[in-house]
C-alpha cells in the first residue's frame, strides 16, 4: 500500500548501514526525530465540503480529498509528517474518459469552481496545493484513464490515456515488443500525461529523448473548447502547438490522452560504472563523449562529495574498500568522481559504443570497474526517494534542486549552489550535507541535480518550512545569476514561480498570462501554478 504520508510503496524501504549513519553524525550532528501527526488527527483537521451533492462522480469524503490535495515537495512532506493541513480539494472526481472530464470542466466553468488535476501525485514542485479561496475546488483525478488506447506499430506510435503510470506504459508497450524508454526517477507512480505537462526527463534521455521529443500529439480540455493535436513527423505549418500543451501543468486544460513516439525493445542494455580523478577531468570527459554524440543512453557523473556518499551509503564496507585502494593506486584518489555509463542498442553498436567510450574515458585518466556496480544501480534506479523517509526516522530532513546550464557555467553553479546551502544554515549554526551530479547532458551543457541533507529542527512545521524557503531562495538566486533554468525536469509549479520572470523576461511572462486568459478565461484551472495569479496561500 501506497504511503499516506512518505515516499512510495510502504512495503519497500532503503535502510542506512551503519556507515552512512556514522557519516550523517559526522557531517551534521545528531538528528532530532519528530513526533509525526496521525492521520486520523490531520483529517478531523479537513473542513466540510463545499461540493456535496454536486455531481455523482464527485466524492467528498474527508480521507479521500486530503490524499489528493498535496504531492510529494518538501513543504507537502513537512505538512503530513507535522499534521499543518492546508487547503484540500472539496471534492474528487475519479474521471474514466475524455467525455467526462469534458462534462466536469463545463460544470467548473459554469459555477466558477476552481479545478486541478491530479494523477499520480509525484509533483516536487507544489503543482497540487490549494489556494485559500471563497471558490470551491475540484480534482480531477486522472488515475482511472490508465489504458493502452491505440497502438500504431507501422508509424511506431502509442496512444494512452493521460493517467497511465510509468510501470503501465512499459508493461503495455513490451508485450508487444516496444518501449517508451522515459524513464523518471519517480518512474512507479507518475504519468505519461504529467510527464507531458511538466517537461519530464527520463534516467535515458541520451538515447530516447526527454518527453519533448516522445510526446508526438494528443487531445487537451480546456474551459473553453478541445484542442486536438494531431501526430505529425514534421510540420511547418506555423508554431508547433504541442508546445502549449508541454510544461503547461494544468494551467490550460486537462490532458487527457497523449500519443508518444515508441521504439523496438533493445537487443542490448547494460550499465558501467567508470571513475575519474577529479571533476575537472571527470566533467571534460563526458562534455567530449557528448558532443561526440555516441550512441549512449546515459551519462550520469557524480561529484567527489556523491560518489563518497554513494560508496558509503552501498555498505560491504571491506570491498568498497578494495577497490577504493586499487582506484588509488590507478591515479583515482581522494577527489574522485564516479560515472554510470549506459549503452542500449543491438549488439554491434553496443559494443563499438562502449569500446569508443572507453577509450575516450581513458584519454582522461580514468579506471573502468566493469558493470557489477551498474546493475546494481539498475535494481535501485527508482529507490532513492525512499531514503528521505529512512532519513527522518533518523532525525533528518532531506531535499533537491535541479537546473542546467551551458557547459562554461556548469561547475561554477554547481559550487555556488551547495555554498548557497552551507551559507543559508550557517544562519542557524547547523551544517547541511550537499552533494550534486549530473544527470541529463547536452553538447550544449548540463543539467545539475544537487542534493541536500540537513538536521530536522525542533519546534515542528513553522521553523522546518522557514529553512526550507530560505535554502530554496539562495540556491535559486545563485541559479539566476549563473544564467540556469529554474527548472530542468521537475516542472515550475508554485514552488518555482517566484523565480520564472528571471528566466522568461517581462515579454515572455505577459505571453504566459495572456495564453491563461485566452484558454482559461475566469482563472479556474490549477491557479497560481507557473503564474503567481492566484492566492493568498497557507504558510
Amino acid at each position: 500500500m501506497r504511503r499516506w504520508n512518505g515516499w512510495g510503496d510502504d512495503a519497500t524501504s532503503m535502510d542506512l548501514n551503519d556507515g552512512a549513519r556514522a557519516m550523517m553524525a559526522e557531517r551534521l550532528g545528531p538528528g532530532h526525530p519528530g513526533r509525526d501527526a496521525t492521520r486520523k488527527q490531520i483529517l478531523k483537521k479537513v473542513p466540510a465540503s463545499r461540493l456535496e451533492g454536486a455531481h455523482p462522480l464527485i466524492q467528498t469524503d474527508a480521507a479521500t480529498r486530503f490524499a489528493m490535495g498535496l504531492g510529494e515537495s518538501f513543504a507537502d512532506w513537512i505538512r503530513k509528517r507535522f499534521g499543518a493541513l492546508p487547503p484540500v480539494p472539496d471534492g474528487v472526481a475519479f474521471v474514466e474518459s475524455t467525455e467526462q472530464v469534458r462534462e466536469l470542466l463545463d460544470l467548473a466553468y459554469a459555477n466558477n469552481w476552481m479545478v486541478i488535476p491530479f494523477a499520480g501525485g509525484t509533483s516536487v514542485a507544489g503543482h497540487l496545493d490549494c489556494p485559500i479561496s471563497e471558490r470551491p475546488i475540484l480534482s480531477l483525478n486522472l488515475s482511472r484513464m490508465n489504458r493502452l488506447l491505440h497502438l500504431d506499430k507501422r508509424s511506431q506510435l502509442a496512444t494512452f490515456g493521460a493517467g497511465t503510470a510509468g510501470p503501465q506504459v512499459e508493461s503495455a508497450l513490451r508485450a508487444q515488443g516496444y518501449t517508451l524508454g522515459h524513464f523518471p526517477q519517480s518512474f512507479e507512480y507518475s504519468t505519461v500525461g504529467g510527464w507531458v505537462v511538466t517537461r519530464s526527463s527520463g534516467q535515458q534521455s541520451l538515447r530516447y529523448g526527454r518527453i519533448e521529443q516522445l510526446f508526438a500529439g494528443g487531445r487537451m480540455e480546456t474551459p473553453v473548447g478541445t484542442l486536438m493535436l494531431p501526430t505529425l513527423p514534421a510540420a511547418s505549418a506555423g508554431p508547433d502547438l504541442r508546445e502549449l500543451v508541454m510544461g503547461s501543468e494544468g494551467r490550460f486544460g486537462v490532458l487527457t490522452e497523449a500519443t508518444v513516439r515508441i521504439s523496438p525493445v533493445p537487443e542490448h542494455e547494460s550499465f558501467h560504472a567508470v571513475f575519474l580523478p577529479d571533476w575537472d577531468a571527470a566533467e571534460e570527459a563526458v562534455r567530449t563523449l557528448v558532443q561526440r554524440k555516441l550512441p549512449l543512453s546515459m551519462l550520469r557523473l557524480s561529484n567527489a562529495i556523491e560518489t563518497e556518499t554513494n560508496l558509503t551509503l552501498a555498505g560491504h564496507a571491506k570491498l568498497i574498500g578494495w577497490m577504493e585502494r586499487y582506484l588509488a593506486l590507478r591515479g583515482c584518489g581522494k577527489g574522485k568522481c564516479m560515472l554510470m555509463l549506459g549503452v542500449t542498442a543491438d549488439q554491434h553498436t553496443a559494443r563499438n559504443a562502449l569500446h569508443e567510450a572507453r577509450r575516450t574515458l581513458g584519454e582522461h585518466g580514468a579506471v573502468y570497474i566493469g558493470t557489477a556496480m551498474g546493475s546494481k544501480w539498475v535494481a535501485n534506479r527508482f529507490k532513492g526517494p525512499y531514503l528521505r523517509n529512512t532519513l527522518w526516522d533518523a532525525g533528518y530532513s532531506a531535499d533537491t534542486i535541479e537546473t542546467a546550464v551551458d557547459w562554461p557555467n556548469v561547475k561554477p553553479l554547481m559550487l555556488a549552489m551547495e555554498q548557497a546551502s552551507r551559507d543559508v544554515f550557517a544562519q542557524y549554526g547547523e551544517r547541511v550535507h550537499a552533494f550534486t551530479h549530473l544527470s541529463h547532458m547536452y553538447p550544449q551543457g548540463s543539467s545539475i541535480y544537487s542534493q541536500f541533507v540537513w538536521a530536522t529542527a525542533p519546534g515542528g512545521f513553522a521553523p522546518n518550512f522557514a529553512r526550507w524557503q530560505q535554502l530554496k531562495a539562495a540556491v535559486a538566486a545563485a541559479i539566476a545569476a549563473h544564467g540556469g533554468t529554474v527548472s530542468h525536469q521537475h516542472g515550475v509549479g508554485r514552488d518555482h514561480a517566484t523565480h520564472l520572470k528571471d528566466e522568461k523576461g517581462p515579454l515572455g511572462m505577459a505571453t504566459l498570462a495572456e495564453l491563461c486568459r485566452h484558454f482559461d478565461p475566469t482563472k479556474i484551472m490549477n491557479p497560481g501554478k507557473l503564474l503567481q495569479d492566484e492566492g493568498p496561500w497557507a504558510q
